[in-house]
């Protein structure tokens, strides 16, 4: 494996004008804790950007930060959270799902755009980038967006890098919006309820006027007794089903609200309130979806990630399971499925898509073994349509596709 190490914007370009010549794709890493989502890619050269590892500018009264990709994600959350402010789309941090190393750089999050359970009121990853600085397939260095949020000058390119897992550029830098934090934050947990009746729980809290930033449902599972982050509130033995619901804002509103959303609930059972450093824990497992990690019960199951409409998730993650055998967990009031299913050749992929395709939604195998990735479809097959504009658009940065060529379709090079 031919690793080149980069220290600017400058040498990216070297690198991939080299590549181009000698017709030579190229793997990008920062520090590759997450080169266990996607298709093994097609080549032997890695362009490693973990040295492009500065805070160039943090302004926390202007509530942007500026950095170099390969800025170790720990740290810049650290520094932030130092200031009061965090992102508010909630980046995931795969690593206990994947079992590598919490190594993940500032580049790997926006590719993998990966959001948290406040994405619902928050946004996405592509929400909170402003900017960047990245070198295309051509080796060309180009900028995209600014400094300030209402940069809307021309195409917003940026946001096209959210998500893109490395396959139009190379970013060197880029411009992030931070939040202040919360004062308070508040979670209601309603128990024993089923799927169907959990997510009209969730969209009745949803719907009403207080706020609710996240919105969960992890049903009965004899797998998840244990799990990091959800002892103090799963009960013992056999983990019971767990409706969870948060406020967050200042102490008193988000009191205020709390009492209010539990009488709304009333109908549903009587809500139990967790507050601040315990609902904060709880959200993380949710977040990182703990229950499934690596070092856990169901570490050697694939696991996919199914977005679908809200109103649709509890049907089709109690038939998965029901069918698979599988476990579930509900994000984003029922329009995010984390969906650990009993090992097989093909990770169950036939029904799994079939069952997202039924309501319009699309599923993302995110752990399991290369050999099974080389023989599914890693991330959701594009209608026609909208195969053919994604490989315009790419061509349009990549033409030669020297990029992570190969990590999203198993067709390619």
């Amino acid at each position: 494996m031919d690793t080149l190490k980069v220290r600017d914007a400058k040498d990216v370009e070297e690198v991939v004008r080299a590549a181009i010549a000698s017709e030579q794709p190229l793997e990008i890493i920062g520090h590759g804790g997450k080169r266990g989502i996607g298709h093994a890619m097609a080549t032997n050269a890695v362009l490693d950007v973990s040295a492009l590892n500065a805070v160039t500018a943090y302004e926390p009264n202007e509530l942007i930060i500026t950095l170099q990709a390969g800025a170790p994600l720990a740290d810049v959350l650290a520094l932030i959270d130092a200031k009061n402010q965090q992102f508010a789309f909630e980046p995931v941090n795969t690593a206990p799902l994947l079992g590598t190393p919490a190594t993940g750089t500032i580049g790997g999050m926006i590719a993998a755009g990966l959001a948290g359970p406040r994405r619902i009121r928050a946004g996405g990853v592509r929400d909170h980038l402003l900017g960047a600085h990245a070198v295309s397939g051509f080796g060309d260095s180009f900028k995209t967006g600014g400094k300030v949020v209402k940069n809307v000058t021309g195409y917003d390119l940026c946001k096209l890098l959210a998500g893109s897992w490395g396959t139009l550029s190379v970013m060197t830098e880029v411009t992030l919006k931070v939040m202040p934090k919360p004062e308070a934050e508040r979670t209601l947990l309603l128990r024993g309820l089923d799927d169907a009746t959990a997510n009209k729980a969730m969209n009745a809290a949803l719907g009403s006027p207080f706020d609710v930033s996240a919105a969960a449902h992890l049903p009965k599972s004899a797998f998840r007794a244990g799990a990091e982050g959800l002892n103090d509130v799963a009960g013992e033995g056999e983990a019971e089903a767990l409706t969870v619901l948060r406020l967050e804002g200042i102490t008193a509103s988000a009191a205020h609200r709390a009492g209010s959303l539990r009488e709304l609930l009333a109908p549903f059972g009587a809500a139990t309130l967790i507050e601040d450093a315990a609902s904060a824990g709880l959200w993380t497992a949710i977040r990182d979806v703990l229950p499934f990690a690596a070092s856990g019960a169901l570490g050697a199951w694939p696991v996919w990630r199914i977005v679908c409409p809200p109103a649709s998730g509890a049907a089709l993650g109690t038939q998965l399971a029901r069918e698979t055998g599988g476990d579930v967990i509900y994000d984003w009031g029922g329009g995010l499925i984390w969906a650990a299913l009993p090992p097989k050749p093909d990770a169950h992929a036939p029904a799994v898509r079939a069952h997202a395709n039924a309501v319009g939604g699309h599923a993302t195998l995110i752990r399991a073994a290369e050999d099974v990735r080389r023989e599914v479809d890693v991330f959701h097959p594009q209608a026609p349509g909208i195969a053919a504009l994604s490989e315009r658009v790419r061509a349009s940065f990549d033409p030669k596709t020297i990029l992570n060529r190969g990590r999203l379709t198993r067709s390619a090079g």
